[in-house]
């Protein structure tokens, strides 16, 4: 074996270092077999045990190799291989160890044979998935069940089937010194800006890490304002949201083993909108678009407003109203402000336990487990009835937002706003909206402000689609947003028309 690492002619150097590399491997199968009407040629296949199908079974593509070249004569395999080898489907030539390696622990076939200075890698059926499933995450009435699965190939394939065109580029990168973990990048060559896939590629290239387990490891490497919580990439389930952001000039990352794709680059308003929005007819679109505007603001700072109004600015409520609240806390030892921090560490408690229940025993621990957390806390008199219905409003607030890495920080950013709400009435609500809308400003997305399309208007790459908080209808949406390239911000016409 060369310092390079070379594949050898001399196939028992070849099967030397292959046992040796996969000692105590016992998954790892290397098969050598005489091959020839005499017997005289030596070959080796390896492979992982479940990853590839059973090669002496005819219907598989390194089975018909070998079973053609068992009627040939010692003299005529090796032309056969050097002329027709590549001719066989789905079949690459390796020159080096390394890439022999990285083939077969990817769920490839490696076929070595004496006096060939090369291998063949022979793709078979790979390491075993959950194939296509319904998108969980993303649950829409109308629209496309399919969801992504675990295997990168097959979630390409999936975006491919809806974007039937060569534009549709599909970037394949390795990630994961020991993982290996195939990542690759989508993206319509003539939409994107081209300065938008030198940034991701040059922030792919920024580090070495043992392996990725999942397309979150990557998004932490890669995001710009690590501190921030707010997420930095969108991620989807769902194919069809996939296509429909990559035509207007979005990149998508998939990685392998994970069921959820990053989009990028990602502002406030993407977070809020649902496939369902373009299917659907405007009106209703609208309405729910605002409906989950209005679930961000509730979610965020019902619990610290209602404290700051029942604490210190009891003049704006009605007088029937104020006597109601005081006659319910009769009896509650606990401040407001604890009672509120006590119930929704409670809600929390039991949501986390829904999601770790297994199947239907989730939903009933989250139904239940409210019920009665909060009925026995209003019994005892360790909270008052309206602290469970702020609580309970907050709770169904967060869970109308559509995408989990986006509600997380209002869910966390609302302990803030209680604690401002509790001590320093309207007013610490007011710093807390003005903090945050400024940490917000400040961010962006690859180039992009996080709250377009509500900023940025004078930026010459601006100049789009500007869909806000109303969903226009469908013959209005005539341009393309923000992320594609400037020349081609048009994405519908009238046939015959300008």
């Amino acid at each position: 074996m060369s310092a390079y690492n070379d594949i050898s002619v001399d196939i028992q150097v070849n099967e030397e270092y292959i046992r040796k590399r996969c000692e105590n491997c016992a998954d790892i199968v290397i098969r050598p077999m005489m091959l020839g009407k005499d017997k005289k040629v030596r070959c080796v296949v390896v492979y992982i045990e479940v990853a590839v199908s059973n090669i002496m079974l005819e219907d598989t593509v390194i089975g018909k190799l070998i079973s053609h070249m068992w009627q040939m004569s010692a003299d005529e395999i090796l032309p056969f291989v050097q002329d027709n080898g590549l001719g066989i489907s789905d079949v690459k030539t390796l020159y080096t160890m390394d890439e022999a390696f990285a083939a077969m622990l990817a769920g490839n076939a490696i076929f070595f044979l004496d006096g060939y200075p090369a291998a063949l890698k022979i793709s078979s059926k790979g390491y075993p998935d959950m194939g296509v499933s319904q998108a969980e995450g993303e649950k829409v009435l109308r629209g496309s069940k399919e969801g992504f699965g675990d295997t990168v190939k097959s979630n390409s394939a999936l975006v491919r089937k809806r974007l039937r065109d060569t534009k549709l580029k599909v970037k394949e990168k390795s990630i994961g010194v020991r993982s290996n973990t195939m990542m690759q990048m989508l993206y319509v060559e003539d939409l994107v800006e081209p300065s938008l896939l030198e940034e991701i590629e040059n922030r792919l290239n920024t580090f070495e890490i043992d392996g990725i387990a999942d397309s979150g490891v990557l998004e932490q490497l890669t995001e710009e304002t690590w501190y921030s919580p707010f997420p930095q990439f969108q991620t989807t389930e769902r194919p069809d949201r996939a296509a429909m952001e990559l035509l207007d000039g979005r990149i998508l990352l998939l990685v392998d083993n994970s069921p959820s794709g990053l989009l990028l680059p990602t502002t406030f308003h993407n977070f809020l909108q649902v496939s369902e929005d373009r299917y659907n007819h405007f009106e209703m679109a609208s309405f729910m678009r605002m409906l989950r505007y209005a679930a961000v603001v509730l979610t965020l700072i019902f619990s610290g407003m209602y404290l700051a109004v029942t604490d210190f600015h009891t003049q704006v409520l009605p007088t029937n109203l104020m006597l109601s609240f005081a006659e319910a806390r009769q009896g509650v030892p606990f401040p407001s402000m604890l009672e509120i921090l006590i119930m929704e560490l409670a809600f929390e408690l039991i949501r986390e336990a829904g999601i770790r229940m297994p199947g239907p025993l989730g939903g009933t621990m989250g139904i239940v487990g409210g019920l009665i957390v909060g009925q026995a806390a209003v019994e005892a008199n360790l909270v008052s009835p309206m602290i469970v219905v702020v609580v309970a409003i907050t709770a169904l607030s967060s869970l109308t937002i559509p995408n989990e890495e986006f509600s997380a920080p209002f869910r966390l950013l609302k302990y803030g706003f209680i604690v401002l709400g509790g001590t320093l009435g309207i007013f610490g609500i007011a710093l807390g909206v003005y903090l945050l809308i400024s940490h917000l400003a400040g961010l962006t997305s690859f180039g992009i402000p996080y709250l377009t399309p509500f900023t940025g208007s004078r930026k010459e790459r601006s100049k789009g689609q500007r869909e806000g908080m109303l969903r226009a209808p469908i013959w209005w949406m005539n341009m393309r947003p923000i992320f594609a390239r400037k020349e081609e911000k048009v994405r519908l016409r009238k046939k015959g028309g300008n």
